[in-house]
């Protein structure tokens, strides 16, 4: 009965100590109190003081957030201002009325495909930019660099003898027109001249075979008299078209006669670029 008593008593006292605004440390110290359990039992119920509530450092972003939004500001407007997480933004303010939409969905659309049109003209400057740049710093090209660029070339899109098949002779095939001028530079430094190039046009036999032999006679600076009858690739049932209108021209082929010797020196040119970056420098002959 007298520990009760004893409790009770204390508790009074703490409780007065709280209500005066006393910390649980002062209390403790007033009492002689030393065990926390103890302690918090006493003052149970109670609320600390003001003073001794350590501030929040978020409190004041927290204010800001909620005033934003009560402007009609959005989450990520608010998460760039204040620079904090979202997620921080919405416990903050998910309590407020989501606000009225600004513009109806069609002109949200039209706001959205306006940035990305002005996102992509922005992309599409960056690229001729890049491009004028690297074009520039080619500069001119030598004949050995023309050599080597034209070795490369033949090798990835040329003709090339099998173990199979020998065929030693120069035999060019593209669709794309720089490609084929370049072509034409190289043959020419190698001492090609035109009265050995046979010329003909390779493409679907529904498209314009007239149109693509003028377009490729102008590529090539020549009259269209001077190419051999046109390679047509024949359709089936199945023959689904994708390269189609006014930008297809198809491909176009050029033999070179008594070119063997120039193959050769071809083959052997790209075997001696292989082997530059062998370990031991020997060609890799494949």
């Amino acid at each position: 009965m007298t520990e009760i008593t004893d409790f009770a008593s204390l508790r009074h006292r703490a409780v007065t100590l709280r209500r005066a605004g006393l910390s649980l440390r002062q209390i403790a110290d007033a009492l002689q109190v030393r065990s926390k359990d103890l302690l918090q039992r006493l003052v149970e119920g109670e609320p600390a003081p003001e003073w001794t509530k350590r501030p929040r450092a978020k409190d004041d972003l927290r204010e800001r957030a909620r005033e934003l939004r009560l402007k009609g500001w959005t989450y990520n407007q608010i998460q760039a201002e204040l620079g904090c997480s979202k997620s921080s933004v919405s416990l903050w303010v998910r309590d407020l009325p989501k606000p009225e939409p600004r513009c109806t969905p069609e002109e949200q659309r039209a706001r959205m495909n306006a940035g990305l049109a002005k996102l992509r003209a922005e992309q599409d400057l960056e690229r001729v930019a890049t491009r004028q740049a690297s074009a520039e710093a080619v500069g001119t090209l030598s004949e050995r660099e023309l050599f080597f660029t034209g070795v490369a070339l033949y090798w990835a899109e040329g003709a090339k003898s099998k173990p199979y098949r020998r065929s030693e002779v120069l035999q060019f095939i593209n669709s794309d027109p720089n490609v084929i001028r370049l072509f034409l530079r190289w043959l020419k430094l190698l001492g090609v001249k035109s009265d050995r190039l046979t010329l003909r046009v390779s493409i679907h036999e529904s498209a314009n075979v007239p149109g693509a032999e003028a377009f490729w006679a102008d590529v090539v600076g020549v009259d269209t008299s001077a190419f051999s009858r046109a390679t047509l690739k024949k359709h089936n049932a199945r023959t689904v078209r994708k390269n189609t209108g006014d930008t297809y021209h198809g491909c176009l082929v050029i033999y070179v006669r008594q070119s063997a010797e120039l193959y050769r020196r071809m083959e052997g040119a790209w075997y001696g670029i292989v082997g530059t970056g062998l370990p031991d420098g020997s060609p890799n002959r494949t």
